[in-house]
Order: C-alpha cells, then sequence, then structure tokens
C-alpha cells in the first residue's frame, strides 16, 4: 500500500507540475490578457488540485487533509476572484 501511494502521489504531483508549466508557459505566449489569465488560472487550479491530491495520501490524518483541500478551495475562489477583475480592467483599458 505504501509503494502504491507513493507512485500515485509521484504521478500526481509531477501532472500538477506539468499543468503549473502549461499555465506558465501560456501566460507569456498567449497574444492578449483575456487568454492569459484564461491559460493562468486554468492550468494552475487543475495543477494545484493534482498535486493536493497526490498529498492526500500521506497527510498526517484527516485534519491535515481537509486542510489541503480547504487552501486549494480558497486558492480556485481567489484565483476567480483575481482573474475575473484582471479581465475586466483589460477590457477596460482596450483602446476602441
Amino acid at each position: 500500500m505504501s509503494t502504491l501511494a507513493a507512485a500515485f502521489t509521484v504521478v500526481a504531483v509531477s501532472a500538477g507540475a506539468f499543468f503549473f508549466l502549461a499555465g506558465s508557459i501560456g501566460l507569456v505566449r498567449f497574444p492578449d490578457a483575456a487568454s492569459r489569465v484564461h491559460a493562468l488560472t486554468k492550468a494552475d487550479n487543475l495543477g494545484l488540485g493534482l498535486i493536493v491530491l497526490g498529498l492526500l495520501p500521506h497527510a498526517g490524518g484527516v485534519l491535515a487533509g481537509a486542510k489541503l483541500i480547504a487552501a486549494w478551495l480558497l486558492a480556485q475562489l481567489t484565483a476567480t476572484a483575481v482573474a475575473q477583475l484582471l479581465a475586466a480592467t483589460a477590457t477596460r483599458s482596450r483602446p476602441r
């Protein structure tokens, strides 16, 4: 069980890191602000979710697991709010 949990952790955390890297590349490479915000928020939320999922088998108990999930949920809420503000600001500052 421990080897299986460790293998799951390696796969999930690696996949999460890949999505973080993809989001960062999208932030640099995409042409406009809306595309950049989209790439960054979607890929980072998925990457953080995979990392949290990978760390759950190694959490010290139910409370530690709940803290990991709470951190992921709070990151999703803040990323959504910040993405909305950035997109609204970019839309308002776009030349007409």
